[in-house]
């Protein structure tokens, strides 16, 4: 039955790409078969996001604080506050905030209503990703490039938490089949939407969607249908509309009057274009990040901003996230996020790019292999010599590319292996991807020990039965093929969905779904020096941290929400984090003292006590997130005024200073 189900397909798709060179509505293909394998497909990705979800929590509470502020307050939702009184705003742009803050506002605040959304941004993901290749390659190519996404243990990580990743991957492949639609038809129109696609991403994550446009712009040019002079028309025009449809937003932002808006967090100046080709730009490339903290160094673990700043994570001095370098996402920290199937997409689009080298120009399928090979090069080289911090959740903008090209790839290998050196490519890549998987695996020793010799085994015998040029004898060795190179993907996957993830750095897999830095020691209030002591790194209970957010004790609640009506804020405390947990558990705002890392200069010690003289705030919660620093950081300097003013008591082993009781 499966031999007949892949001869009947590979005829079609042969007889589809001589007459039909895109794949749109394959020769003869059976569509009861087409829509039970994609509903299959789609069902299980949607069971897979949604599974245990609620296991997660708040998810990453740094940006479900964001969100809760969203859901109040139209003014937050537009700027992406990180309160709903609008005093600082996330280090993102806020469209990875608008679609889970409009849920809240619809079901309530619920770790479902803010992480079900990113779910199925999973699945629309899986689902376009499926009919561009299908249109290009046929059906069972492109189940499978939706099956590996699908399956790719940090992509389906995002898909279950609420960091802007889902919704950047989505806009990323939407991009992508633009860019294929204009290489196809020569319609500006095509490019344009692309534009706008990378446009919104540029909203979600700022310039982290730039690193697919280098290799859309150079195929397109190179490989699209109008004349010379057209083209670059097109990608003026395509430039134009990613500028208008994020500079909208950053031009209104700019333009809003300071003193009406929310100090734009992450940025030195109040200035979301510093924070685009600072903090979330430049910086990010060269290490000259203000503010860069490096979990568990010495000292707290923070590194001064501005030039000359010192080394960051994974810059070339080496962290916790491994060394820059061409081999970076093969290191640990990465391997096993990312890197099973990376060999196989390069042998793969390397040899499809062989077989189709007399293909005219401006063919489809090889611009398809193109591009995508392009975004996983330009992607995975600036992940991997990038200076500046680096977290393995970011190779989750690396799954849509290797699924493309895996699928793609095995579709080109499959209808040309009647040559020998087809058959001899498919083996090798069958084998490496056994052997790699086999390497990842044997880094988690206690985790299916016996999974990575059944994996080697799988992959060498499908390897040798792909060098045989019998059909039967080739089908089955496919099946086992695809076993062997998506187990361990699999197994990683499925430990993940049963795992609660939170934190702001978090990882798939076994281990504990901290990553780095992200428990440690616990905090304390202010000291003698009214500094908050250790680094600031503290695990999931208690005030929080700079990694995790705050889990309040019922009696901390409590007294927070005591005649909290009469202040615009609750409490105030150092750091996003910190604040995040007291304000998601009162539903009252948290004023975050110095933003994410508690080291922007937001408010000042004068602001603060403006704010404390007006009776806006009530307590200043002592033991907050910021990673430490000098005293002249405004952070140091509220929580020493603080500790030296006012009144303090302990309540379930939190710290709360009585702003109204002055010592």
């Amino acid at each position: 039955m499966i031999e007949q189900t892949v001869r009947a397909d590979d005829e079609r798709a042969t007889a589809d790409h001589s007459e039909n060179p895109v794949g749109e509505n394959p020769v003869g293909e059976n569509p009861v078969t087409r829509w039970v394998s994609l509903g299959a497909l789609l069902v299980a990705t949607a069971v897979a996001n949604l599974w245990n979800l609620s296991a997660n929590g708040w998810g990453n509470s740094f940006y479900s604080a964001a969100i809760q502020a969203g859901s109040q307050s139209w003014k937050a939702w537009f700027f992406g506050s990180s309160d709903m009184a609008n005093s600082i705003t996330v280090d993102k742009p806020p469209a990875s905030l608008w679609i889970p803050a409009l849920s809240v506002r619809a079901f309530g605040l619920n770790s479902w209503a803010i992480l079900v959304p990113e779910a199925l941004m999973g699945v629309a993901s899986v689902a376009l990703l499926y009919f561009l290749t299908r249109r290009y390659f046929g059906h069972w190519p492109a189940i499978l490039a939706g099956l590996v996404l699908a399956t790719t243990p940090v992509a389906a990580l995002m898909f279950r938490f609420n960091n802007p990743e889902a919704l950047l991957i989505l806009l990323m492949i939407a991009a992508v089949w633009a860019a294929c639609r204009a290489l196809e038809s020569g319609r500006m129109g095509w490019l344009v939407a692309c534009g706008a696609f990378v446009g919104f991403g540029f909203l979600v994550k700022q310039m982290a969607v730039l690193l697919i446009v280098p290799g859309i712009a150079l195929v397109y040019l190179f490989c699209g249908p109008p004349r010379l002079s057209r083209r670059v028309a097109g990608l003026v025009a395509a430039g134009v509309a990613a500028v208008v449809s994020a500079g909208w937003w950053i031009l209104t932002v700019e333009l809003w009057p300071a003193s009406s808006r929310p100090y734009i967090g992450g940025s030195a100046s109040n200035s979301v274009l510093e924070l685009t080709l600072g903090y979330n730009g430049l910086g990010r490339i060269n290490g000259n990040e203000r503010g860069a903290v490096v979990p568990g160094g010495a000292g707290g673990g923070y590194l001064p901003g501005g030039p000359g700043g010192g080394h960051r994570p994974g810059g070339a001095g080496g962290g916790p996230w491994g060394q820059a370098g061409p081999w970076r996402m093969f290191e640990p920290g990465q391997g096993g996020q990312i890197a099973w199937l990376i060999p196989a997409a390069l042998i793969l689009a390397v040899a499809g790019l062989i077989l189709l080298r007399r293909a005219p120009r401006t063919d489809g399928q090889r611009s398809y292999l193109l591009v995508w090979l392009s975004w996983l090069l330009v992607t995975g080289g600036v992940f991997s010599l990038m200076a500046g911090i680096f977290h393995s959740y970011y190779t989750a903008a690396l799954a849509p590319a290797v699924a493309a090209l895996v699928g793609a790839g095995s579709a080109l290998l499959w209808r040309n292996r009647e040559r020998v050196w087809v058959r001899a490519v498919a083996a090798a890549a069958t084998v490496v991807t056994a052997g790699w998987a086999a390497v990842l695996l044997g880094r988690s020793p206690d985790f299916l020990g016996w999974l990575r010799w059944a994996v080697l085994a799988a992959g060498i015998v499908a390897a040798l039965g792909l060098l045989v040029p019998r059909r039967r004898v080739a089908v089955a060795a496919v099946a086992l093929a695809l076993v062997a190179g998506l187990a361990g993907p699999v197994a990683y996957m499925a430990q993940t969905l049963g795992t609660p993830k939170s934190g702001s750095i978090i990882s798939a897999g076994p281990g504990d779904g901290a990553g780095p830095g992200g428990r440690g020691p616990g905090g304390r209030g202010p000291g003698a020096h009214g500094r908050p002591h250790g680094p600031g790194m503290r695990g999931p209970g208690g005030p929080g941290g700079l990694l995790w957010g705050s889990k309040p004790d019922a009696a901390v609640v409590d007294k927070l929400l005591a005649d909290s009506g009469d202040y615009t804020w609750v409490a105030a405390t150092v750091g996003s984090n910190a604040a995040s947990g007291y304000q998601l558990a009162t539903n009252r705002s948290v004023l975050p003292i110095g933003g994410f890392n508690g080291t922007d200069p937001y408010p000042t010690l004068a602001q603060f006590q403006k704010l404390v003289a007006e009776s806006k705030i009530r307590y200043f919660i002592g033991g907050g997130g910021g990673p430490g620093s000098d005293d002249d950081q405004p952070s140091a300097q509220i929580s020493a005024w603080v500790a030296e003013t006012f009144t303090s008591v302990t309540v379930a082993g939190i710290t709360l200073y009585d702003l109204t009781l002055p010592k």
